[in-house]
């Protein structure tokens, strides 16, 4: 089993809790409640924040304080063709290296995914899609490549995606389908699986906002 630091397991909480709208844009992220929350000291969760804030999750001084960082939906795009790029090829990696324990695991934690959206728990269906994604991508072993993906997550508007109606329930079949294709061991399938998993949800939140009355202008895209 791979080894992590303190530190490490803090930044992946965070990330989680970011991603799936426990701790909002904008949010102010106080270290003594986050080190009560996971029983942890205050140096890892200090630490943590500063990896976090090198990646862009938040923004601040890690000793005063941080916050949760803005979205700026007019880089999306370019974030879009970065996640497709880096995305596709851990996905690639993975249908390599896909064990039948690891294709347990991931059914798992697509099923915990599905079942917290039928229980009506956004947050933690979104809990569980940060989940799935990261374990099916570290199966890869391509520890480089993730990282960078990790920081491109930290970009995108997630929340916002997974709010639009039905969308939750769209993304379980997406879902699905990228676990037929690593099961059945067809890597170029499951590489178009996730990328049509991804540029669903980006053009879902454009025809979003297109339909809104008043679009937002590009000044005012900050989220």
């Amino acid at each position: 089993m791979e080894f992590r630091t303190k530190e490490e397991q803090v930044a992946d909480f965070l990330r989680e809790g970011i991603i799936s709208g426990r701790f909002a844009r904008g949010a102010r992220l106080k270290q003594q409640e986050i080190a009560t929350m996971l029983n942890t000291s205050i140096t890892p969760v200090r630490e943590a924040l500063k990896l976090l804030a090198a990646e862009g999750y938040v923004i601040g001084d890690s000793y005063r304080g941080a916050t949760v960082a803005p979205f700026d939906l007019e880089t999306s795009r370019e974030v879009l063709n970065l996640r497709i790029l880096l995305e596709t090829q851990l996905v690639r990696g993975a249908a390599e290296n896909v064990t039948g324990a690891d294709i347990s695991e991931l059914k798992v934690l697509a099923s915990e995914f599905a079942s917290a959206f039928a229980a009506g728990d956004n947050e933690a269906a979104r809990a569980a899609n940060y989940r799935f994604h990261h374990r099916m991508f570290a199966i890869a072993a391509m520890p480089q490549t993730l990282h960078f993906v990790q920081i491109l997550w930290a970009r995108y508007p997630f929340d916002l995606i997974n709010r639009l109606k039905g969308r939750v329930s769209r993304a379980a079949d997406e879902h699905d389908e990228m676990l037929a294709a690593l099961i059945a061991g067809d890597a170029g399938a499951a590489m178009l699986a996730t990328r049509q998993h991804i540029e669903a949800g980006f053009q879902e939140l454009r025809d979003s906002v297109a339909s809104l009355p008043n679009p937002p202008s590009a000044e005012s895209r900050s989220l």
